[in-house]
C-alpha cells in the first residue's frame, strides 16, 4: 500500500498565530516542532493499520521546508522544497492508495477559523465552476482526479467542517476549536497526537469506503487576487483573462490537474511585488 501524507502547519494543535508559522518570526521553531510531531503521530497510525505501507510525507506549508527531517519517523520518506510538481500533494500518482491531510486550515473568507487563507494571503478566492474551494478542496479534488480518496483531515473545527462537506465518510480530527482568526481552544499537543494516531489507523482501515472527490472537466476557474498588479501579471499567462471588476481573472481547463497547475502559477505570480 502507498500512502501520501500532506502536512500543513496552520491547523496543528497549539498554533494560533501567523508568527508561529513564519520562518522569520521567533515562534517558528516551536511551530515546526509541533508540526513534525503531528506528522509522526499520523505516520505511526498508518503503520499501525498497514505495517508494510510505503509512507511518503509531503511538507506542504509555505517554503515546503518546515518538517525537521532528523526528527521525522524514519519509516517514512520526505518530500521537501519548491517549486515542485503538484505542490502540496507532491508524490501523488496513480499508485497512491490513500491521502491524509494533516494540519490543514479553512479557506479564505470562511470562519471563524484559525489563520484562514487559500494558498497565500494574495489569493482572496478560487472558484471552480462557481464553487469556492480552498486548499482543502483543491487538494482533495486533485487527489480525486487521480482516483485517490482523501481519507483523513486534521485541523481546527472550521477546517474539519469544510472537509466533511466535500468528502462525506472520511475521518476528521479537530485538534482545536477556532475562536477567531488568531485564537482557539486547543487540545494539549500530546492528546492531539494520540487522537491523530488512532484516527489515521481508522482512516486506513476504512479507506475503501471513502469515495474520491471527482470534479470532471472541462472547467471554468475564477481567481480573485488581492493586488491589481497581480492581475496585470496574470494577463501574461496564455488563456487567462480579466473577469469582472479589477481583481478577478478567469481561465478554462480541460481537467482538474490542469486547473490546479494554473492556480499554483497564479499564486507564484501574486507573490511578485512591483519594483
Amino acid at each position: 500500500m502507498n500512502v501520501l501524507i500532506s502536512v500543513d502547519m496552520e491547523g496543528v494543535s497549539g498554533i494560533v498565530h501567523p508568527s508561529e508559522t513564519n520562518p522569520d518570526r521567533y515562534d517558528y521553531e516551536r511551530g515546526r516542532a509541533l508540526m513534525t510531531a503531528e506528522a509522526n503521530a499520523v505516520i505511526a497510525g498508518v503503520l499501525d493499520a498497514a505495517p508494510a505501507a510505503d509512507v511518503l510525507v509531503a511538507d506542504a506549508h509555505g517554503p515546503f521546508r518546515n518538517l525537521l527531517p532528523e526528527q521525522l519517523d524514519r519509516r517514512a520518506r520526505l518530500v521537501r522544497g519548491k517549486p515542485r510538481p503538484l505542490g502540496m500533494l507532491a508524490g501523488l500518482d496513480a499508485d497512491t492508495d490513500a491521502v491524509l491531510l494533516v494540519g490543514y486550515h479553512a479557506r479564505a473568507g470562511s470562519g471563524p477559523g484559525v489563520i484562514t487563507h487559500t494558498m497565500s494571503g494574495d489569493i482572496l478566492d478560487v472558484r471552480v465552476d462557481g464553487r469556492s474551494l480552498g486548499e482543502i478542496g483543491l487538494n482533495a479534488a486533485l487527489a480525486g482526479h487521480t482516483g485517490v480518496p482523501v481519507v483523513l483531515l486534521s485541523g481546527d473545527d472550521a477546517a474539519c467542517a469544510e472537509f466533511e462537506e466535500l468528502v462525506p465518510g472520511a475521518v476528521t480530527v479537530a485538534v482545536k476549536e477556532a475562536l477567531a482568526a488568531a485564537a482557539a481552544v486547543a487540545l494539549h499537543p500530546e492528546v492531539a497526537r494520540e487522537r491523530l494516531r488512532e484516527a489515521a489507523a481508522e482512516a486506513i482501515r476504512r479507506r475503501t469506503r471513502v469515495s474520491p472527490l471527482s470534479i470532471a472537466g472541462p472547467l471554468t476557474v475564477e481567481v480573485d487576487l488581492y493586488s491589481p498588479v497581480s492581475v496585470d501579471l496574470a494577463m501574461l499567462v496564455p488563456g487567462v483573462s480579466r473577469a469582472g471588476g479589477g481583481r478577478t481573472v478567469a481561465f478554462s481547463a480541460t481537467d482538474f490537474a490542469e486547473a490546479y497547475r494554473l492556480v499554483l502559477l497564479l499564486v507564484q505570480l501574486a507573490s511578485i511585488k512591483p519594483g
